[in-house]
């Protein structure tokens, strides 16, 4: 994964979210230990700090633990917690964009769940 250095999130957010879908992806197991601040940081090429910043997120969100000496783990309980957060984050807030968008286009209720209700099974129509 590539790093959007020119963009508007900044790093450590990027860094976080990546350690957040190489969890859900299988690629960080439960109690697995995952690559240090020094190891984010080349392969990264960022400053460690930066890359630690991103790491302290998902601790203090209790998705990371740390081992006294040993570096930072996967919680056991960590994909529930990033699952859950990305649908009452994330999907609530693109949700909310899509029905305020879809008043600001006279969309009914209704033409708007069967737009969902398509793109669910693969029938949206351009």
């Amino acid at each position: 994964m590539n790093l959007n250095l020119d963009g508007t999130k900044p790093i450590y957010l990027q860094i976080s979210e990546w350690l957040e879908r190489e969890i859900l992806n299988g690629n960080f197991g439960s109690d697995q230990k995952i690559h240090s601040q020094y190891q984010l940081a080349e392969i990264f090429n960022i400053n460690p700090a930066t890359a630690a910043k991103g790491l302290n997120i998902l601790a203090d969100e209790n998705i990371l633990y740390k081992k006294r000496g040993l570096g930072m783990f996967v919680a056991s309980t960590a994909k529930n917690m990033i699952l859950n957060k990305r649908k009452n984050e994330t999907l609530k807030r693109l949700v909310q964009e899509i029905v305020l968008e879809a008043e600001r286009l006279n969309v009914s209720k209704a033409e708007l769940i069967d737009m969902i209700k398509a793109a669910n099974i693969g029938e949206v129509e351009e």
